[in-house]
């Protein structure tokens, strides 16, 4: 894989594991209120409904970790385009159901990543 590829991928990782701490951890704090615009009261409502996304959020990082480290050339670009694709319709799906900021946040990146894939 090429050097910048493994770069852009390890950055969307480490922002899945960023959205895994908010969600899971500090979706109550002052942070996560800010962070997806929560009353307090709403955050209270909602959390163990974002805890659970919080680990999904983390099962897509380590996937792509897996994917970084695996190995076997071939089967590491698999690995990471399926975890890739992954976060894509993750981030289309909450571009669609809750805001659209989340294409760019969090779906953006992934299809860089996944351009610069047969780079290497």
């Amino acid at each position: 894989m090429h050097v910048v590829a493994i770069i852009v991928v390890a950055l969307v990782a480490l922002e899945h594991a960023w959205f895994l701490i908010l969600e899971m951890f500090l979706w109550r704090k002052p942070i996560g209120l800010r962070t997806f615009g929560n009353t307090p009261e709403a955050a209270e409502a909602t959390a163990v409904l974002a805890a659970n996304q919080g680990l999904y959020n983390g099962f897509l990082a380590a996937g792509l970790l897996f994917g970084l480290v695996y190995p076997d050339p071939g089967a590491a670009r698999a690995i990471t385009t399926f975890f890739l694709l992954c976060v894509v319709v993750a981030g289309g799906y909450g571009a669609w159901t809750v805001n659209q900021r989340i294409l760019v946040i969090q779906a953006a990146p992934a299809v860089f990543a996944l351009v610069l894939l047969p780079l290497g």
